[in-house]
Order: structure tokens, then C-alpha cells, then sequence
């Protein structure tokens, strides 16, 4: 497989401290000014990335930007999708459901610095906003040493930073889309209340690991839905493994706290088992957390994008 990291939108690095998560639809009621809009903020999105980096060097920006299935046959429906882009179906399991949220556009914008993914967002509006309608926007933050908000370390089952390119970007399986991604964004809300109820004991065989340490529990002492067991996709005796980003969001006067996830791959395939394993398996996790959004996006290569600029597609 040949990567090259140039050509790759920010799929494989941390979640930053300051982050803005959106979902928009496109309005529909021009497909061509639709389809001129997208290829308009193809070819600004870059020159903006560049500026911010330029004026705040030590923000560390990064930004992914994707198209979901049904935005793809809509803006160019002569040009097939990438093979495993799909349009989300709701995983029902026996006791609760992942629900699906069709959307056409995703936008994850991290950063160290509040203001930055405050004006590329504001930035990206002005290319976008008379096209699209706000699905959701949610803004996140980097929690305690890293911590998901419920409290346990997150991120320890992603491969390591030398492996990562090949688990979260597509390679020679799919040319025509080399050196994208597939990301998959859901939306979560904690009941942290009944959470925090039980045991720091219970809520280790749970998750699987220990809270403090953040060291694995020993099958034995884990729950058989441990969220570490039943997340885990291992198709053919094989552990197969993704770039996943757990973002805490929280309202705390409104007792709103969640989790939004989104989990970068080069095969949607493997995240969408870990997803019916959850769901299949009635993740312990799940008890407490309720999936409120969910929708599958592509995130182009540079290049491609640079493409979409050039109305090539």
C-alpha cells in the first residue's frame, strides 16, 4: 500500500483540545449552484487551513471535511462513489438501536486554540451558508488527561502512530479514492447521574480497563459486554482496528453530557462491525449512553478535492 500523508486530509491525528463537530444538508433547490458551492469551498478550504496555520502556528489545526453517499450521487451522479460508501442504517439490537441520521456534509475541526475552529467554521459559512442547512453542530473539549467524560482514558485501543496511516486510510483497494477515508460520526448522551452511581469496581468491568491506570481488566474479572469486548472486530481470528476519537460535549447547567465518536477507517466495513457488535451484544456502555445521530461519511484525498475545485468529477 502506498500512503501518501501530503495528499491526506487530518484523519489520523489526536482529537485536539478545542473542537467543533457539523453535520449540514444541502438545500437541493439548485443542484448546479449545489454542486458550485462544494467545488467553490474545494478550492478555498485549503488556502484557509494554510492562513490559520500560518497566523497561529501553535494551534496545531486540523481538519477533516467529507461528503456522505447521498451527497455523492447527488453532486456527481456520473461518477461512481467509492466502494464501500454507503448511506447509515440503524444497527437494532435487543435491547437499543443506532439510530441513522442522513446528512450530506461533515466537518470535524480540532484545534489548542478556542478562536481557531471558531473563525474556519465561520470562514467555511460564508462559502456554504446560503446552500446548506445546520443539522447539528456540537462543540467538544479535550477532558482530564485525555479522559472520555465517563471518567476512563480514551484512544488506548488505536494503533500506534506508525501504524495508524494503513488502518485509517484507503490505499491501492480502491484507486480512483487512494489516500481517503471513511468517518463515521455518532452522536452520544450520557446519563452520567446513573453512571456515577455505581462502583468505580462495576464501572471497570464495563469498560475493561481500570479507571485510574487505565490497564486492561483480565477477561475473568470483565463483563461478557464489556464495551472492550463487544467494540472489538476480530473477523477471521484477526483483530482489525480503526482510528477512533472519543469527544466529550457537555451543557453541564442542562445536564447535557455526551460523547460525540467518530472513528476514522480505511474500511467502513470494520467499523461498522464493531457497531453491530455493540448493538448486537447489548454494550454494557449502552445502559448509560444513548446514540442520538449517526451517518457515514468519505473524506476525500487533497487531491481529489482539488478535483471537486476543478468541476473534474
Amino acid at each position: 500500500m502506498t500512503i501518501d500523508l501530503r495528499d491526506v486530509q487530518d484523519v489520523y491525528k489526536d482529537a485536539g483540545s478545542d473542537i467543533i463537530f457539523a453535520t449540514l444538508d444541502l438545500k437541493r433547490a439548485d443542484p448546479a449552484s449545489d454542486k458550485a458551492v462544494i467545488a467553490d469551498l474545494a478550492e478555498h478550504l485549503p488556502a484557509f487551513i494554510n492562513s490559520m496555520n500560518i497566523r497561529y502556528p501553535d494551534a496545531k489545526l486540523a481538519v477533516a471535511f467529507g461528503l456522505s453517499k447521498k451527497a455523492w450521487d447527488y453532486l456527481f451522479p456520473d461518477t461512481p462513489a467509492p466502494k464501500e460508501l454507503e448511506e447509515f442504517q440503524p444497527v437494532v439490537g435487543p435491547k437499543y438501536t443506532a439510530p441513522a441520521t442522513p446528512a450530506d456534509l461533515f466537518f470535524h475541526i480540532r484545534s489548542q486554540n478556542s478562536a481557531v475552529p471558531f473563525e474556519l467554521m465561520s470562514e467555511i459559512m460564508t462559502i456554504i451558508g446560503d446552500n446548506t442547512v445546520t443539522l447539528d453542530e456540537t462543540h467538544g473539549f479535550r477532558y482530564f488527561e485525555g479522559r472520555a467524560i465517563i471518567g476512563f482514558v480514551d484512544g488506548t485501543e488505536n494503533p500506534s502512530a506508525l501504524d495508524t496511516p494503513e488502518y485509517a486510510i484507503i490505499g491501492d483497494e480502491d484507486p480512483a479514492f487512494e489516500n481517503g477515508s471513511y468517518a463515521f460520526a455518532q452522536k452520544y448522551e450520557h446519563n452520567l447521574d446513573a453512571w456515577n452511581d455505581l462502583t468505580t469496581e462495576d464501572q471497570e468491568k464495563a469498560i475493561g480497563r481500570r479507571k485510574f491506570t487505565d490497564i486492561e481488566l483480565d477477561d475473568k474479572k470483565k463483563l461478557d459486554n464489556a464495551h472492550n469486548v463487544v467494540s472489538q472486530d476480530n473477523k477471521d481470528g484477526v483483530e482489525h482496528k480503526i482510528v477512533r476519537m472519543n469527544v466529550p460535549f457537555s451543557n453541564p447547567a442542562e445536564k447535557q453530557n455526551g460523547t460525540y465518536f467518530i472513528g476514522y477507517a480505511r474500511h467502513w466495513d470494520i467499523t461498522k462491525r464493531m457497531l453491530k457488535g455493540m448493538f448486537d451484544n447489548s454494550d454494557r456502555l449502552l445502559d448509560f449512553s444513548t446514540p442520538t445521530s449517526g451517518e457515514v461519511f468519505f473524506i476525500p484525498a487533497k487531491s481529489l478535492l482539488g478535483k471537486i475545485a476543478d468541476d473534474e468529477l
